[in-house]
């Protein structure tokens, strides 16, 4: 039986793929946790490398998205397939390191009231560029829909199974993020916020933060979705 499942979207990640698998390896020294690895409808030869190397690791499952539909749907995709109590995602990118999806796991563990919590990343030795860029739309959010939403793409997110049942109509784009951390905030969950490191790619480039128009493109896209958030559940 599995306790914890974490999702890791993949999008053209072939190269990032054995050092993700390679680190969890090195850090889980239990067997109540799987790892999803969800090609979704990856280009490259992610899917060749996830069949090729997933059988190798005890811990690991490949799940096929055949059409990539966006990264909230890849990670939507996974939750349903997962079978652990408490549920989360993470990044494939090796920006997030899989440590900080354990040291989330011992949070859940020690808390009180583990049902009811909410483990969010809260990233630390970003460019200076960025932080700006996630100080900016943490503020908006913020005032916009009137609850403390910061660092809302931090990685990784955990929380237990009763959760995911409430939510409706989620985002299949990158606002998954934003909607997980705003339903929780909604519920009163107890969120949680930890530090982690967040290092330059190793391997492959972002598939949205490539410039000033791709950030652009992001903030129009964020700021419709919110205002349906708005709508939908803010009163």
């Amino acid at each position: 039986m599995k306790k914890y499942s974490i999702v890791i979207p993949c999008y053209n990640e072939e190269k990032n793929i054995p050092l993700i698998l390679d680190k969890f390896q090195k850090v889980i020294n239990r067997d109540d946790i799987e790892i999803l690895l969800i090609n979704n409808g990856s280009q490259d030869q992610s899917k060749k490398v996830l069949n090729e190397l997933v059988p190798q690791y005890p811990f690991a499952e490949a799940v096929e998205v055949e059409v990539n539909r966006g990264y909230g749907f890849g990670i939507l995709y996974g939750l349903n397939q997962a079978k652990g109590d408490y549920l989360g995602w993470t990044h494939a990118d090796m920006q997030t390191d899989p440590i900080d999806v354990i040291k989330a796991i011992e949070i859940i563990q020690n808390n009180h009231s583990p049902t009811d919590i909410f483990v969010k990343g809260s990233r630390k030795n970003r460019p200076l560029v960025d932080q700006f860029f996630t100080g900016g739309m943490s503020m908006f959010e913020s005032v916009y829909l009137r609850e403390k939403l910061q660092d809302i793409n931090a990685q990784p997110n955990i929380f237990h199974r009763s959760f995911l049942l409430e939510w409706e109509n989620p985002p299949y784009d990158f606002s998954l993020d934003l909607y997980a951390l705003y339903m929780a905030k909604k519920r009163g969950l107890n969120i949680h916020r930890f530090n982690v490191i967040f290092p330059d790619r190793i391997h492959g480039q972002s598939s949205w933060n490539t410039g000033i128009a791709a950030k652009a493109k992001f903030i129009k896209r964020t700021l419709h979705f919110s205002s349906r958030l708005k709508k939908e559940l803010g009163k």
